[in-house]
């Protein structure tokens, strides 16, 4: 643990682990104060109390004896403009401070980012001259951040998680691994299934009219759009209210599980639906409609292990811990929901179990899910 001192060198308090002391400013280390971030972020997905992120990215050149100067003057407008409750630390070493200003109330958000600007801004040309001023770069960023711009865009604020790009660059062999078991198994499964995908092509036309697939723009990691491919299980220009309207219900927690097929258990999932074909029913019960996803997996936008990629709307009604299934990995057509309990489950705990495959996934444990998937298909549990 850092120790504290006054100037005469006498003990005062001592300093987190973690941290150290730059003038009269405890500033966390670049590791503790990124995964401060997270935390803080995590906090902000239950409580909904938003918090503001502000960075000053003072240049690359930080470690000169004049630079060390420049910077014990900004940190010391810092201590002055900023409250002793809100955390300081390096978002980037010798070169990005940051300071989170937390427990934000509903009505201040309004007038604190201009407020901050200003108090900042005029702080700091108090303690720098304008050539040190000039070279400062300030940018605010809040969290829950926006979600409201249309899907399709990537995620729009990547600096408030700065822990999924650490991740990303952790394991970038074992991200290379699955891109192969992908490639390599969507491939040798689409040539296997061949046949299979003309018998279905070949009853889907003989028994309704409309195209072979269904084709719908679907939500992929970090909100990314893409074109999700099916077999077609419905009559044509049907309409979808009949499902949004029980999605904003489901995610809501307020759905009644459907009538299953006799075991009294039901599930969250429309059970009967006037749009489903009868071909259309047998496809959705064997999830052999799900085939044409393995298109998807080939072309990179889905893998074969991940969470179900949602529909826009879908994305519309989640609350902001559920948008974590949306970064942390990759969408498939299968997962640990799909063996542990597919329908049946809450939505709340169908995210639990996609964010606990995000956190513990490995090559194997794809294999153990892909492997455990058969039996779910055979058994037709959830499957509608």
């Amino acid at each position: 643990m850092n120790v504290r001192r006054s100037q005469n060198g006498s003990h005062l308090s001592p300093l987190p682990t973690g941290t150290e002391l730059v003038g009269e400013r405890s500033i966390l280390y670049e590791e503790a104060f990124l995964r401060m971030i997270a935390t803080e972020r995590k906090r902000t997905e239950r409580s909904r109390i938003p918090f503001l992120l502000m960075l000053l990215d003072m240049g690359e050149h930080l470690p000169s004896e004049k630079n060390g100067k420049t910077l014990q003057k900004i940190l010391s407008a810092l201590s002055v403009a900023t409250r002793e409750t809100d955390v300081a630390g390096w978002y980037k070493n010798n070169c990005v401070v940051g300071v989170m200003f937390t427990e934000i109330a509903g009505k201040a958000q309004a007038s604190l980012l201009s407020t901050m600007i200003s108090r900042v801004s005029e702080t700091l040309r108090d303690h720098l001259n304008l050539e040190q001023f000039s070279q400062i770069s300030i940018s605010f960023h809040m969290f829950p951040d926006d979600w409201d711009q249309e899907v399709g865009t990537r995620l729009s604020n990547p600096t408030l998680y700065p822990d999924l790009s650490e991740r990303a660059n952790a394991n970038r062999i074992l991200r290379a691994t699955k891109r192969v078991m992908d490639f390599a198994g969507s491939l040798l499964a689409l040539l296997l299934f061949s046949p299979v995908f003309l018998a279905i092509a070949a009853a889907i036309k003989a028994t309704s009219r409309g195209p072979i697939f269904f084709r719908q723009r679907r939500v992929g990691q970090y909100r990314e759009s893409f074109n999700f491919l099916k077999f077609r299980s419905m009559y044509v220009n049907n309409d979808a209210s009949i499902h949004r309207e029980y999605v904003k219900l489901l995610i809501a927690g307020k759905a009644e599980k459907q009538p299953s097929n006799g075991n009294g258990d039901g599930h969250f999932k429309l059970t009967r639906d006037p749009r489903i074909t009868p071909v259309g029913s047998f496809l959705r019960k064997t999830s052999l409609d799900e085939l044409p996803q393995l298109i998807n997996v080939l072309t990179g936008k889905m893998s074969l292990v991940g969470p179900r990629p949602p529909i826009p709307y879908e994305v519309e009604s989640y609350d902001v811990w559920h948008r974590r299934r949306l970064l942390e990995v990759k969408p498939g057509i299968t997962g640990l929901w799909q063996v542990s309990g597919r329908s049946r489950v809450k939505f709340d705990d169908m995210v639990r179990l996609d964010l606990q495959y995000a956190r513990t996934w490995s090559p194997w444990m794809d294999i153990k899910i892909l492997l455990r998937t058969p039996g779910a298909v055979v058994l037709g549990e959830g499957a509608y």
